[in-house]
């Protein structure tokens, strides 16, 4: 029981680090990241931070991984919950900008942050954000393949163009909103996916006439 205890603590910590470690990376990149930092933030040791991860790579990665989990709880699991289609792309990209609405992070996007920060740097870091970022651009071309599956697109329709799009809405929206007005710049990137999904349904019933 007692190393029960232990190792539950020890998760919590580590838990707790990461979720701190993924906030303080969306406005300051994941370069800066420190254990001296974090452990200040948090009132623990570094010394028990560094029992966790061995080196500053090893955090950055790991916070990584938790920011992905974080991505997947927050917005792609409440648009698994919608029926296929347009409408469960349209719920991805709602549940996309409504976590950022909500302030969950102070510099409203991890990856879009993180992106600019490792585009053009190798090594281990922009690595795995490459495969967060191919892995992300498949699951949304899956969702649109799905709705021409169900003849809610058009059979003719690139799939990886309307992907790339919807995502570029959501990048946008996250970096505009930090320096202009938010209400204005969240209306835009959902009249934009909604009106580019509602000229490509053959039932445009499907979708509501205007952003909520």
């Amino acid at each position: 029981m007692t190393v029960d205890g232990r190792l539950a603590r020890g998760e919590r910590t580590r838990t707790a680090v990461l979720d701190a470690a993924v906030r303080l990376a969306s406005t300051s990149g994941l370069d800066g990241l420190s254990l001296g930092h974090l452990a200040e933030s948090l009132g623990v040791s570094k010394s028990g931070l560094f029992a966790h991860w061995r080196s500053k790579e090893a955090l950055q990665l790991a916070t990584i991984d938790r920011a992905v989990g974080q991505w997947q709880a927050l917005i792609i699991a409440p648009a698994l919950r919608t029926p296929r289609g347009v409408r469960r792309i349209r719920a991805l990209h709602e549940a996309r900008l409504a976590f950022y609405a909500a302030r969950v992070l102070p510099g409203g996007c991890f990856f879009a942050t993180t992106e600019f920060e490792f585009s053009a740097r190798p090594g281990a870091v922009r690595d795995r954000l490459t495969q967060v970022f191919a892995d992300w651009t498949a699951f949304l071309e899956r969702l649109v393949r799905e709705a021409v599956e169900l003849g809610e697109l058009p059979p003719d329709v690139d799939v990886a163009l309307l992907a790339y799009e919807i995502d570029a809405f959501g990048i946008a929206a996250a970096m505009r909103s930090q320096l202009l007005a938010p209400e204005t710049t969240y209306r835009h990137a959902r009249l934009g996916v909604l009106s580019r999904l509602r000229a490509l349904c053959p039932d445009p019933a499907l979708l509501p006439e205007g952003p909520s």
